[in-house]
């Protein structure tokens, strides 16, 4: 109906100038002529199915008096559309205006946030890029999020929205119990206040497990240094290459995760690598384990050096063994700069064409999603973003056709844990948001990343800075087509013809922003159908994780080059999915088929066995904690048990995975314990307003004791029947190297994620509201008939030719 109003205001805009035109032309003399010209302008191109069926009649009279009643009965429903609200406008309004609130904090609220704490003298908050280490200084400030209920007040009744907050992580290096603390602090615009926040349990945060800095990588740097200065002559026979005191050939560093073995530590692994395009697969065998927790960086001491295999106590202890003849050597083949092996300039045979470029996607009429701020509109779909700096992408009040199916899709973590026989590899356990993961979203590129017709946004983060950071272009949102049908079908006469041919085209809408966290690229996408199915996936490329190679590391990867070795690991994703089907109330089952065997009431003498649905009703948390390595359900039905659909079915929305994710680690093994949500491809909770994520920007540098432990969330094993419910999702895969990931790996393969599909959430499939379906049938004359309801040619950038179809089949 709305369709038809916009139809109609546009088509009477139009009438109106043609009767003026009609009044002042030798060729219009009435109402009637203008009219019939109208009716021959918009004979084919109009989209409404309704104003040609009232001027369908042959006799032209008729015609004109039916497009009157037309117009006139469309002038009545705009104007009562006008003076009445109606609700679908007002929820649609009120979405609108709760959106803001879930909106990153901008450039000028991060300013006055600094700026305040700095004024507060208590705090003595100095610079992050100060280059001492025992300061206290703002890590981190973002977007403290609203409480679920204080949203809904504004999302649902249109209410006041609350104020908004920022949150900011704080270091204090400079007392005697360094710690690192969390406030919320506001309001914005204009802060005047501070209030600290604690996690689950009020747990403190140790000092130690804080991410890296900027800072406390130049002084690393400065240890390397040293170590070169010592080791150099070793590097130089050994690889070609030295650190720090170098021209063209200089070695680089990757430093690992987590930084020690217990709570408390500060250890990392550092490995060398020949500083060349894609430096991630040139390790030259050299690693170093530095101790760097004291916040005197002068009292920084090098551990461990591991060197073609053996391991020394210090650098000291390898550079005698060396001179003196008692160790195996290594020495690496000449470096040949010429060897393209890690870089993009192409080379081998492709029969492509080069002077021309491939298909590209084209809007022929133009955008057809609405973007207001971080509010957007697409075919019945409504939702809110932001991208969190520990994490990333989230999605707020996802609503189709006004319904809110989702308060929160948002992403956790990502983790890769490696395995391999060099200290720094056989130490990988990479926790990504530790790595401010959220942060890592660099530009996208116009035709490569995202169409080149898609909306870029930019976006800004506050971590580890003084100032906000832009990143230009970081976020894209567009329409493209899947080049498959979302639905079709031909119906054969088995004449030669058929009777009716039926397509839609498959058209989505995609939200999009990468992490590019050191070697790996995450490209994460939120992908909305025009059938209710929203897609969350994640597709990896970019660089593996590469050490030096060893006989013995051929167990844990494969040889990608003549000195180099890609490790085998495994990738998981977590998000959190806030489910609200057609309210906050919802149950949780799961369905499985089960084998039934009965007597074939019209053969007794046989029997029947067929497939029977197996209903299981989830009560409890526990029992809606599915483990790894365990049978999982086939369907994950979320409903509304207070809520059918036409047909008395429970309204629903179910979740599909698109995984091969398995865990990484035995239940309660050291570092586990800081991923306990890795024990489960999906669990079931009560929403709880100080359960906001499963993982933190402190796990990576101590996972044996985190400040937020996921197994917690389902440890009290709530009842979750009729309940407020959060779906823990976890996708992921294996990833063995091999050698067409050089140089990189390639996203075909390697994308995990999850649908939200409905469930009898609606009375049939809400895509048929969309007017790009097709249908063709035989006229009287046996000739194909198209029926369509968009322009009838797509435009010239695609094809200026109209739609045809044909349909018969015949013998040659």
């Amino acid at each position: 109906m709305f369709y038809d109003l916009l139809l109609a205001n546009r088509l009477l805009f139009k009438s109106s100038g043609w009767l003026i035109k009609a009044e002042t032309s030798e060729q219009y003399h009435s109402e009637e002529d203008c009219i019939h010209w109208l009716i021959q302008k918009t004979h084919c191109s109009c989209s409404s199915r309704t104003f040609r069926e009232f001027i369908q009649p042959a006799n032209l009279k008729t015609a004109i008096e039916g497009a009157k009643m037309w117009f006139s009965w469309q002038w009545m429903l705009l104007l009562a559309s006008l003076a009445v609200p109606t609700a679908s406008s007002r929820t649609r309004e009120w979405a609108h205006h709760g959106a803001a609130m879930f909106a990153d904090l901008t450039p000028k609220e991060m300013n006055a946030v600094r700026d305040y704490l700095h004024s507060c003298s208590e705090l003595g908050l100095t610079l992050a890029r100060d280059k001492s280490l025992k300061k206290n200084s703002i890590l981190l400030i973002e977007l403290y999020v609203p409480r679920k209920h204080e949203a809904l007040r504004a999302l649902d009744r249109g209410q006041a929205k609350p104020s908004r907050q920022a949150r900011v992580l704080v270091q204090f290096g400079n007392q005697a119990m360094p710690n690192v603390t969390e406030y919320a602090v506001g309001p914005l615009p204009f802060p005047r206040s501070y209030q600290v926040k604690t996690f689950k349990g009020a747990r403190p945060v140790r000092f130690e497990s804080r991410p890296i800095s900027a800072v406390e990588y130049e002084h690393l740097t400065g240890v390397l240094e040293k170590v070169g200065a010592k080791a150099n002559k070793i590097l130089q026979e050994s690889t070609g290459f030295t650190y720090g005191n170098c021209s063209n050939r200089c070695l680089t560093f990757s430093d690992i995760a987590p930084r020690g073995l217990a709570p408390g530590e500060r250890r990392s692994w550092i490995m060398l690598q020949k500083f060349v395009e894609g430096y991630f697969i040139h390790p030259v065998g050299f690693e170093v384990l530095i101790n760097h927790k004291d916040l005197d960086h002068e009292k920084w001491t090098v551990e461990k050096v591991w060197y073609n295999g053996q391991y020394f106590d210090s650098v000291e202890e390898l550079v005698e063994k060396y001179e003196k003849g008692t160790i195996n050597k290594l020495k690496l083949p000449e470096h040949d700069e010429e060897d393209l092996f890690s870089t993009y300039i192409p080379r081998g045979h492709m029969n492509t064409p080069t002077n021309i470029h491939g298909a590209k996607l084209v809007e022929p009429q133009g955008r057809r999603f609405q973007v207001d701020g971080n509010f957007v509109e697409y075919a019945g779909w409504s939702f809110a973003y932001r991208v969190r700096s520990s994490a990333g992408l989230q999605i707020f009040d996802l609503r189709f056709n006004g319904e809110r199916i989702a308060y929160e899709i948002a992403l956790q973590e990502a983790i890769a844990f490696y395995s391999g026989d060099t200290p720094a590899a056989m130490q990988t356990k990479y926790i990504d948001a530790g790595w401010a993961m959220g942060t890592s979203d660099y530009e996208l590129s116009p035709g490569i990343d995202c169409p080149e017709i898609a909306h870029f946004v930019d976006l800004y983060h506050y971590y580890d800075t003084d100032k906000p950071v832009r990143y230009k272009n970081a976020l894209c949102i567009f329409e493209m087509t899947t080049a498959l049908p979302l639905r079709r079908h031909f119906n054969n006469n088995f004449q030669g013809g058929f009777n009716f041919y039926g397509g839609l085209e498959n058209h989505v809408l995609v939200i999009r922003t990468t992490s590019t966290v050191y070697n790996y690229d995450y490209i994460w996408d939120f992908v909305f159908y025009q059938n209710g199915v929203m897609e969350s996936r994640v597709s990896a490329t970019g660089y593996i994780h590469a050490t030096f190679f060893t006989e013995n590391g051929l167990n844990y990867g494969t040889r990608v080059y003549n000195y180099v070795l890609g490790n085998l690991h495994t990738h998981l994703i977590h998000y959190k999915v806030d489910l609200d089907i057609a309210g906050r109330d919802n149950s949780f089952e799961t369905i499985d088929l089960k084998y039934v065997n009965f007597t074939n009431p019209w053969s007794p003498g046989h029997s029947i066995v067929q497939s029977k649905l197996h209903r299981t009703q989830h009560e409890t948390e526990r029992s809606a904690a599915f483990r790894f390595g365990k049978k999982f359900p086939k369907y994950l039905h979320f409903y509304n048990p207070n809520q059918n659909n036409k047909w008395g079915h429970k309204k629903g929305y179910r979740i599909q995975y698109n995984s091969h994710a398995n865990s990484v680690l035995p239940r309660g093994w050291r570092e586990e314990n800081g991923i306990t949500w890795s024990r489960y491809p999906l669990a079931v909770t009560r929403h709880k307003d100080n359960e906001v994520t499963s993982s933190s920007i402190y796990t990576q540098n101590d996972p044996w004791e985190p400040v937020v432990s996921f197994e917690e969330f389902i440890r009290n094993n709530e009842n979750i029947v009729n309940q407020d419910l959060v779906a823990w999702v976890t996708v992921g895969f294996l990833h063995i190297p091999h050698s067409e990931d050089i140089p990189n790996t390639a996203t075909p393969g390697n994308s995990v994620g999850f649908f939200l599909r409905p469930f009898n959430f609606f009375d049939e499939d809400p895509s048929l509201a969309s007017r790009s379906t097709v249908i063709v049938r035989p006229d009287e004359k046996g000739q194909p008939k198209v029926q369509r309801w968009t322009p009838e040619v797509v435009g010239h950038c695609v094809s200026d030719k109209p739609f045809f179809y044909n349909g018969t089949y015949a013998g040659v």
